[in-house]
C-alpha cells in the first residue's frame, strides 16, 4: 500500500470516528431550525429545544415515539389557550404519554403557544411578540422530526379548544401536509361576529391583541384562517369533531382545581360556559361539513364541560378516527 493510500484511509476512519463521537447536542438540521438540546426523559419521551429562525428563538417540543427504526406517521398535538410554557399540557394534564406509549406513531407536542392560535402573526404584539407558529409547524419542524425520529410523510394534526381551531386552520391552509385533523372542544370557524369574539377573548386572556394577529374585524386574514370557507380542502381527510354540551357531570367533581383560580363552583360554571360556546360553534361547523358532503366522525357529548377530565376521555376516540390515515 502506498503512503498516500494509507493516509487517505486513515483520514476517512478519523472522520467517521469523529462523527460517532460527536456531542449529543450536535445535530444536522434543515434550514431555519436547529436542535440545540435533546434530552431522553423516558423510554418513549424525548424533549427537544429547537432554535427556530421563524419564531426568533427557542421552542420546547416533546416527542413521544415507540423507538426503534422508522419510518412512521406523525401526529402534531396542540394545546389550548393556557398551554404550558416549557412542556405541553397534553403531557402534564392530558395523559398523552401513557396513552401513546408503544403505539407506532411519532406524537409531536410543542409548548409555549398560549393565546397564539398557532398562526403567523402580522405585527409584533406587546405581550405575545410576533410568533410565526404556522411557518414553524409546517416548514421547519417536520424535517426535524423526520431526521430525528423517522417519518413516512403522513401527518395528522389535533388540538383542544384554541388548538382545535388551529388544527383545522392548518389542515385547510396546508392540505397537502395533513391527512387527518381533529378538534376537541374547539371552534373552527372564526369569521362570524360570535366566533370572532371567541378568538379575540381567547387572545386577550393571554394579554394579546388579536388585531396584531389577523387585523381588524372583517380583514382578509380572518377569512383566510376560517376552515368553514375552505371546506374543499378537507375532502378525503380523516376528521374528528367533538365537544360537550356544557352540562355538568360527575367528572367535574373529580378534577383537582387550583384554589388561586377561584371557588370550585365558579370554576365549574366558567368551564360550562366555555363548553357551551365550543359546542354551539362545533355543531355549526359540523352542519357545514354535512351540507358539503364531507364525512367526519362526530364526538358530541350530552354531558361535559371545558376541562381535562373530558378531553382525556375524548383522546382515544379522536385518535381512532384519524390514526388509519397516517399508518
Amino acid at each position: 500500500m502506498t503512503p498516500r493510500r494509507f493516509i487517505s484511509i486513515l483520514a476517512a476512519v478519523t472522520v467517521a470516528f469523529g462523527a460517532l463521537a460527536a456531542p449529543a447536542e450536535a445535530f444536522a438540521a434543515p434550514p431555519g431550525a436547529k436542535v440545540l438540546k435533546k434530552v431522553q426523559r423516558g423510554l418513549h419521551r424525548t424533549d427537544l429545544n429547537i432554535k427556530s429562525r421563524a419564531m426568533g428563538g427557542t421552542v420546547p417540543v416533546t416527542v413521544l415515539s415507540p423507538g426503534g427504526p422508522g419510518p412512521r406517521g406523525t401526529l402534531y398535538l396542540l394545546d389550548g389557550a393556557d398551554g404550558g410554557d416549557e412542556v405541553s399540557d397534553w403531557i402534564t394534564k392530558g395523559g398523552a404519554a401513557k396513552f401513546f406509549a408503544g403505539q407506532n406513531v411519532n406524537v409531536v407536542l410543542p409548548a409555549g403557544g398560549a393565546g397564539s392560535f398557532y398562526t403567523d402573526w402580522m405585527r409584533k404584539d406587546a405581550k405575545l411578540g410576533k410568533p410565526q407558529w404556522e411557518t414553524f409547524l409546517t416548514e421547519e419542524l417536520p424535517p426535524v422530526i423526520a431526521e430525528q425520529f423517522g417519518a413516512n410523510g403522513r401527518n395528522a394534526v389535533m388540538g383542544l379548544s384554541m388548538g382545535g381551531q388551529s388544527a383545522f386552520a392548518l389542515a385547510t391552509r396546508h392540505p397537502q401536509l395533513y391527512r387527518g385533523v381533529a378538534s376537541l372542544s374547539g371552534c373552527p370557524p372564526v369569521s362570524s361576529p360570535a366566533n370572532e369574539a371567541y378568538v379575540r377573548t381567547t387572545v386577550a386572556k393571554a394579554g394579546g391583541d388579536a388585531n396584531n394577529m389577523w387585523g381588524p374585524s372583517g380583514a382578509k386574514r380572518w377569512r383566510s384562517h376560517d376552515p368553514s370557507l375552505k371546506l374543499d380542502a378537507l375532502r378525503g381527510k380523516a376528521i374528528f369533531l367533538g365537544a360537550g354540551s356544557g352540562a355538568v357531570g360527575p367528572l367535574d367533581f373529580t378534577v383537582k382545581r387550583d384554589p388561586a383560580e377561584g371557588p370550585e363552583d365558579a370554576q365549574i360554571a366558567a368551564g360550562s360556559a366555555l363548553e357551551i360556546g365550543a359546542y354551539r360553534c362545533s355543531l355549526e361547523f359540523a352542519t357545514k361539513l354535512t351540507s358539503a358532503g364531507i364525512a367526519f366522525t362526530p364526538g358530541f357529548r350530552l354531558i361535559g364541560t371545558h376541562n381535562w377530565a373530558y378531553w382525556k376521555q375524548d383522546l382515544p376516540e379522536a385518535w381512532r378516527a384519524i390514526a388509519p390515515a397516517i399508518a
